[in-house]
């Protein structure tokens, strides 16, 4: 004999799952075109937390980008690392889903499409291990992050793979951008790669 407590138990499971799964992600334009914001709806109880990190289908209707991605990467840096400005140009161009998945970053986005309306402007937003937000960088856009914490994991999703002679760049205190990465300058630690890229100014991204 089946007990209707039962039965109930697995209608609310149920129903809960449902809601769950058919939950959009909440997807907000950046002041920059083709950049978005994207916040988990993230459910809690005393087990801990689930949270659909992302939707391939849910973002490619709300947003018309292709949000199909072959490569993941993932790198751990320490307090004042600051990583960027990079991009890959050409056929090899990437877009980039990026989230902080421990630690504190500032994530930066700066729009290099020439033939953009928001060309030459940057976007900056705290991702961070707890808020759960990820950007959206898309083809043709410079990006980097610098570290506040003492030390950050950082996640990359990439829609096309690594190619290193397609590699680009622009300076990360160029003076026409005047990015503020939020890190006193004698904290701020740079790879020699970085230390030498291009000013916005030549247009050599």
């Amino acid at each position: 004999m089946v007990n209707n407590d039962d039965n109930i138990v697995k209608l609310v499971h149920i129903y809960l799952r449902e809601k769950i799964y058919n939950k959009k992600m909440k997807i907000k334009q950046t002041p920059l075109k083709d950049c978005y914001i994207i916040e988990p709806t993230i459910f809690e109880d005393d087990r801990g937390y689930f949270y659909e990190k992302f939707n391939e289908q849910k973002f490619e209707e709300l947003t018309g980008m292709n949000g199909h991605f072959v490569q993941d990467n993932i790198s751990k840096s320490s307090y004042g690392v600051l990583r960027g400005l990079h991009l890959q140009k050409g056929d090899k161009a990437q877009a980039k889903l990026v989230s902080c998945l421990e630690g504190k970053v500032l994530d930066v986005a700066v729009d290099l499409r020439e033939d953009s309306p928001t060309f030459g402007q940057w976007f900056s937003l705290e991702l961070t291990g707890e808020n759960k937000l990820q950007l959206y960088v898309p083809r043709g856009f410079g990006h980097g992050f610098s570290v506040l914490s003492e030390t950050a994991i950082f996640s990359y999703k990439c829609d096309n793979f690594y190619d290193k002679q397609s590699e680009g760049g622009v300076l990360w205190n160029d003076t026409d951008l005047n990015i503020d990465w939020q890190l006193p300058l004698a904290d701020i630690i740079l790879s020699d790669k970085d230390q030498v890229l291009p000013t916005f100014a030549l247009k050599n991204f």
